[in-house]
C-alpha cells in the first residue's frame, strides 16, 4: 500500500496531543469540590460509556485523515526497451582459412565457434552473416533469430565460394545490408587472414562508403606470426599442407578500421580471438531503457466508511447513553 499524499498522515500526530490537552482539562475539573457526592454514586461504573463518544470522534478523525492521504493498492510492471545494434559478421572463406595454426583446430573452425559465442552474448541486436572469398554472399540477412544465425555459421564451409580474398567486396556487401538498418549503431565485424587479391571493389573505397552510412568496422586479422601449415592441394591421403608465411595486410586493415571509427585486432590463437570478440562485445553495448508502469486502485473508501460509521455511533451514543449535562 502507498499514499498519494503521505504528508497528510502527519496530522495523525495531533490526535494524541488533543487527548493530552483533554485529559489535562478534565484533571482540573476533577479537583472541584462538591457539597454532596451521593448523586454521583455509581457514575464511575459507567464512565467508559461517557468516554465512547470522544473515542469514536478520534477514530472518525483518524480514519478521515487516512482517507484524505489517498491510500492506494497496486502493483508495478516494468518493461525493458532496447534499440539494439545492427551487426554483420563478414567472414573470410578463402582456402587459407584451413591453415592449422590454431591447433588442434584450423582457423575457420575456431572462427565459427567464436562467432557463435559472440552471437549468444548479444541480447536484442540484429545480426547478419556475410561470407566472402572471391565473391561475397549474404548467408543470413539482419535478424534476431539467433538459432538461425548459429546454424548458418555452422554451415559455413570452405569451397562454397570461388577461392580468393575480396575484402572490398565483403565490406561492400555487409555495408549494403546495414545501409537501411534501423537504429544509430551499425557495425561490421570483418574476419580475414589474408591480403585483398580479388574483386572489383577497393577496400578503402568500400570503407569510405561504410563510414558515410555511419557504419563502424572492427577488423580481426586471423593467423599467427611467422609460418603456418596451409593446404596447397589434394593428395592421396587428403589435403596436402605446406609451411607458408602468414601474410595479413595489417596497414590496410588498420586504415579501414580507423576510417570508420572502429579498431583493428590481431588474433594469433584461439584464446586471443575469443578475447577480441569479448572486447568488441564490451565496446558495442546496447542501450536498454527500462519503463515502469504503475497501476493503482484507490482505497480511500474503506477509511472513509469507517469514519462515517464512527461519527454515526458518536451521534447516537451522545443522544442516548452518554448525554452531556451542562
Amino acid at each position: 500500500m502507498s499514499f498519494a499524499r503521505p504528508l497528510l498522515l502527519l496530522a495523525l500526530g495531533f490526535l494524541p496531543l488533543w487527548w493530552w490537552m483533554r485529559a489535562k482539562r478534565l484533571g482540573r475539573l476533577a479537583g472541584t469540590r462538591m457539597s454532596d457526592v451521593r448523586p454521583a454514586a455509581g457514575v464511575t461504573e459507567r464512565l467508559w460509556v461517557a468516554r465512547l463518544p470522544v473515542t469514536l470522534r478520534s477514530a472518525c478523525l483518524g480514519a478521515w485523515i487516512v482517507a484524505a492521504a489517498g491510500p492506494r493498492v497496486g502493483a508495478a510492471r516494468s518493461e525493458s526497451r532496447s534499440e539494439g545494434i545492427s551487426i554483420v559478421l563478414a567472414i573470410d572463406m578463402s582456402s587459407s582459412m584451413l591453415a592449422e595454426d590454431f591447433a588442434p583446430a584450423n582457423r575457420i573452425d575456431v572462427a565459427k565457434q567464436t562467432a557463435i559465442e559472440f552471437v549468444r552474448a548479444r541480447k536484442s541486436d540484429r545480426i547478419g552473416v556475410v561470407a566472402f572469398a572471391a565473391q561475397a554472399l549474404t548467408q543470413v540477412p539482419l535478424t534476431t533469430d539467433y538459432q538461425v544465425l548459429e546454424q548458418a555459421i555452422r554451415d559455413l564451409k570452405i569451397g562454397m565460394l570461388e577461392d580468393g580474398t575480396a575484402i572490398g567486396t565483403g565490406i561492400g556487401t555487409a555495408a549494403s545490408r546495414l545501409r537501411r538498418a534501423p537504429g544509430k549503431s551499425k557495425v561490421i565485424v570483418l574476419l580475414t587472414d589474408g591480403v585483398n587479391n580479388r574483386g572489383t571493389v577497393d577496400p578503402r573505397t568500400a570503407a569510405q562508403a561504410a563510414a558515410a552510412f555511419g557504419i563502424k568496422i572492427y577488423v580481426i586479422g586471423v593467423g599467427k606470426r611467422g609460418e603456418a601449415p596451409v593446404p596447397t592441394g589434394q593428395g592421396a591421403d587428403g589435403l596436402r599442407y605446406e609451411m607458408m608465411l602468414v601474410e595479413i595486410d595489417e596497414p590496410l586493415m588498420t586504415e579501414i578500421a580507423s576510417m570508420t571509427g572502429g579498431r583493428y585486432f590481431r588474433a594469433t590463437d584461439s584464446e586471443s580471438l575469443r578475447h577480441i570478440f569479448q572486447e568488441i562485445n564490451r565496446l558495442e553495448k546496447s542501450t536498454v531503457e527500462q519503463v515502469v508502469y504503475r497501476r493503482f486502485d484507490e482505497a480511500y473508501r474503506v477509511p472513509l466508511a469507517v469514519g462515517l460509521v464512527a461519527l454515526a455511533l458518536e451521534i447516537v451514543l451522545a443522544g442516548t447513553f452518554a448525554v452531556r449535562v451542562p
